[in-house]
């Protein structure tokens, strides 16, 4: 209160000074401006004089050659007036002074012509834009009259005092502030004192209005005083603030600790552990989901540097060369998995994404990573592979079950053939004319045949046999080529031409009997899709390479898919075929997705579906192959 007190008390003293000055001020301006009004009525009464003695003076050539010269003096030593002129009783212009008279007031003129009798003083016109008025007198003696023009802004010019100058700007305006002539050396501020006095008469509806240039001086003596007590008033109020500013920071570290506190509850409720390190790979920070996850406590892995006691002896060194890579020039992997060790000994397989670690100043302090635990997703992927790889087994028994009299005629076209030729090579031997050569052919055509039915053998046991996928850089027409050759019997019971286009194409990573059965499974859809009902007799299969992909379309011209089942074709139990299992097209998207690719379908020009099968080349297709390994 004290301090509210010496604040009112001071602000008081202020204003009442303050009043004061202006009071001055406003009687001060006041009284220059009444000086002034008389100064300038003191000088436009010399002037009236002067007309009234030459109202006086009888008219006469002589009376004028004593009356000009006078004139002229006035009109030398008193530049406002711009000329004095002579009337005659019919208004028109008897004798000027100086020149033609100009400028002149015909209405004054005349209204004094008619009733001049009556006018005793010299009569005042209207004030011109330009600041002039005109001043007349009737003539004694005769009907004429005696005129002077007189320049308001040089009256002002002439007879304003320069100290009166120096402080004000004095103006002559009209009721509506309309500025008829002015002298001031700048155009005051608006709201800087200001006094008028009505200038009428002489001059009709003129006011003389003066305006300070500037504040008076006193009042800046004040508002020093003002100033002095102001900065001691800030002086106490300095201590107001420290004490303000005091608890303030009080109440803002509360609110750090408890947002602190906060921030710390939510990361120990994360499930994702987190870690912090700096860059020579020190354990900075770690939450209590890392803990969890190694089976380590913060405060024993807080502060060691490298090797870590949850990494896997078996990628210790790899480890190593990671943190040797961020400590050398900061290179990262914003993603990697890896493998750690519980401290009971159990393996866990985990995802780290890594960021910068930057402070509040915007150095590089470390890594921040988000460690999360995959061992279940990667037992899970290695579950549903297993699956993925017994269906597509299990596919390929079925494949051959359907297959099996098919195979059994090819087997038995070389195996007929091979009897054949053995008992022609029998009968060879017992002629007496043995002939080497001949023998020699027969016996080529024999090793022919039995290579043909070794290859369908050694076909039927890799299709059959368990086995993991074995990805290689295989030529994809040479593939196609064999399989087509392994469905020609196939494809002569169907009664089905099946025609290959293909382009040279680079190779690709696959695994050659995961692809064999893929290409098995499309075809022999495709030709038994053109059992019933056809559009022709030909499969057509076609491989292109388009950018880093070999795409290969097997069209059919059958009926087509039914538009009820296509939204789910390529998924299980989906089949179009009365007794199908639905199970063919699962096992192509699975072989394909596996290889990195995509399989899809489309309607054929002609009727007829056409299915593209679209595999990354081998340089694109390693790197996919390591992602799903």
């Amino acid at each position: 209160m004290a301090i509210l007190a010496l604040a009112l008390g001071v602000a008081a003293m202020v204003w009442i000074v303050d009043r004061g000055e202006s009071e001055q001020a406003r009687v001060k301006i006041a009284t220059d401006a009444l000086w002034v009004e008389q100064t300038l009525r003191f000088q436009l009464s010399i002037h009236e004089d002067l007309l009234v003695r030459l109202a006086l003076e009888p008219p006469g050539d002589d009376v004028r050659t004593v009356v000009d010269p006078r004139v002229k003096l006035h009109i030398a030593t008193n530049p406002e007036v711009q000329s004095v002129i002579w009337y005659d009783g019919g208004g028109r212009i008897a004798h000027a002074l100086p020149g033609n008279g100009s400028p002149q007031d015909h209405r004054l003129v005349e209204l004094l012509r008619e009733g001049g009798a009556r006018a005793t003083r010299p009569v005042y016109g209207d004030v011109t834009e330009d600041g002039l008025v005109v001043i007349a007198l009737p003539l004694t003696g005769s009907e004429g009259v005696v005129s002077a023009t007189i320049s308001i802004p040089i009256l002002l010019e002439r007879h304003v005092p320069w100290w009166i100058a120096e402080q004000y700007g004095v103006r002559v305006v009209t009721a509506a502030e309309n500025t008829v002539a002015a002298r001031q050396k700048l155009e005051p501020a608006v709201g800087n004192p200001q006094h008028a006095i009505s200038f009428d008469p002489p001059l009709r509806g003129m006011l003389l209005q003066i305006t300070a240039y500037d504040t008076p001086a006193a009042f800046r003596s004040a508002l020093l005083l003002g100033t002095i007590a102001a900065l001691a008033t800030f002086a106490i109020l300095s201590l107001l603030v420290v004490y303000t500013n005091a608890r303030r920071r009080r109440r803002a570290e509360l609110r750090l600790r408890g947002e602190t506190a906060f921030r710390q509850a939510m990361e120990e409720s994360l499930t994702v552990g987190l870690r912090a390190k700096d860059n020579e790979g020190r354990i900075l920070y770690v939450n209590s989901a890392f803990c969890n996850l190694v089976g380590w406590k913060a405060e024993e892995i807080v502060g060691r540097l490298p090797p870590m006691p949850y990494w896997d002896p078996s990628r210790v060194g790899e480890a190593e060369e990671r943190q040797k890579r961020l400590t050398a020039n900061g290179a990262f992997s914003p993603s990697f998995e890896t493998r750690f060790r519980h401290r009971s000994g159990r393996e866990i397989d985990v995802q780290v994404y890594e960021a910068p670690l930057i402070d509040a100043s915007g150095v590089h302090r470390g890594w921040m990573g988000s460690v999360i635990d995959i061992t279940e997703a990667k037992n899970a992927t290695r579950r549903a592979r297993a699956q993925d790889e017994a269906m597509a087994r299990t596919g390929r028994l079925v494949t051959l079950g359907e297959m099996a009299s098919t195979l059994a005629h090819e087997l038995n076209q070389p195996l007929s053939a091979i009897s054949s030729y053995a008992t022609g090579m029998l009968n060879l031997l017992d002629r007496d004319d043995f002939d080497a050569g001949l023998f020699r052919g027969v016996t080529e055509k024999l090793a022919q045949q039995a290579a043909r039915a070794g290859f369908v053998i050694q076909r039927v046991q890799d299709l059959a046999r368990k086995r993991e996928p074995h990805f290689s850089e295989i030529q994809i027409d040479q593939v196609i080529r064999e399989t087509i050759a392994l469905l020609a019997a196939d494809a002569r019971e169907h009664r089905v031409k099946i025609v290959a286009d293909m382009e040279p194409a680079r190779s690709v990573a696959a695994d050659t009997i995961l692809l064999e059965q893929l290409l098995i499974n499309l075809i022999r859809n495709g030709m038994e899709a053109m059992a019933d009902r056809r559009t022709g007799d030909t499969l057509t299969i076609k491989l292109l390479e388009r950018g880093d992909n070999a795409i290969i379309e097997i069209a059919d011209q059958g009926a087509g898919i039914d538009p009820d089942v296509e939204n789910r074709l390529f998924e299980a139990f989906a089949s179009t075929k009365a007794q199908g299992l639905g199970m063919g097209l699962a096992i192509c998207r699975s072989i394909v997705e596996l290889h990195g690719g995509h399989l899809s379908f489309r309607y054929g020009e002609n009727g007829g579906t056409v299915f593209v099968v679209q595999l990354p080349l081998a340089q694109r297709e390693k790197r996919a192959m390591g992602e799903v390994r």
